[in-house]
């Protein structure tokens, strides 16, 4: 993985769902490494000077020969503009490629976006920790990829530290905020950062439609890239081993 230097929540995040994914088939086993790119607040200025520091971390990720590369930081991508995931992705991909390094890229930007299609949801509600500008951004994104945004809930927490330290099961109050009127999903978490996990499952089974966040996203691209069954306990619908990724390309061997 990718991720921001500040960050804290995705390497308990995944590392856990896919420990989960172990036990659903003994077979499968999973390690993890990680490149870090400088950023401490989430603002324009410092996303953009983060993802600068992509092909330099992406470089050093190659000599580890993963078998999937995943660049972990969703608002990053999203405040660039519609469609800049792809981008993101192609120059991931041209520098593990220069190094002699096949594995397949994921951004937990594409990620959302392909599990909201995996799920079949045209209409979906989010919450962020972002402040609003940030949310308005991500609302933008989604829209201009052809998903509805019926509503937004930003915490308006601009210290990525104090992200990773927002308690999850505080999610299971948040959501109520929200208008969920013709939603078809509700992204629980649009921020890797922010913690979601453990709520998940208690969400969907409350709320009855699916419930997803950049976190499960990722790990449901992870799993597809990689040919396995997207099956994780307990991680809500988008993990449930009935889903197929529509933008994966399934690896053999």
């Amino acid at each position: 993985m990718i991720v921001p230097s500040s960050n804290l929540t995705m390497e308990a995040e995944l590392p856990r769902m896919l420990r989960a994914r172990e036990e659903v088939d003994s077979g499968d086993r999973f390690v993890f490494h990680t490149a870090r790119a400088r950023m401490q607040h989430v603002t324009p200025e410092q996303l953009r000077a983060m993802n600068a520091q992509a092909e330099r971390a992406a470089t050093e990720l190659a000599d580890a020969r993963p078998d999937v590369v995943a660049t972990a930081c969703l608002v990053a991508i999203m405040a660039q503009g519609p469609g800049y995931h792809c981008t993101a992705e192609d120059s991931i991909t041209a520098t593990l490629r220069a190094e002699g390094a096949q594995a397949p890229v994921v951004s937990s930007a594409g990620a959302l976006l392909s599990g909201i299609a995996a799920l079949g949801a045209k209409r979906v509600a989010i919450v962020t920790p972002y402040l609003k500008p940030l949310t308005e951004a991500v609302v933008a994104y989604l829209e201009e990829a052809g998903v509805e945004v019926v509503d937004s809930l930003s915490l308006e927490v601009p210290d990525n530290l104090a992200v990773a330290r927002l308690d999850p099961a505080d999610l299971r109050e948040h959501w109520r905020k929200l208008d969920l009127a013709g939603a078809d999903a509700l992204v629980l978490s649009a921020c890797v950062q922010m913690p979601s996990l453990p709520s998940i499952q208690p969400v969907q089974d409350e709320v009855g439609i699916p419930v997803l966040s950049a976190a499960t996203a990722t790990t449901f691209r992870i799993l597809s890239e990689l040919g396995l069954a997207t099956t994780v306990p307990g991680a809500g619908a988008l993990l449930d081993g009935t889903r197929r990724d529509p933008g994966a390309v399934t690896r053999v061997g």
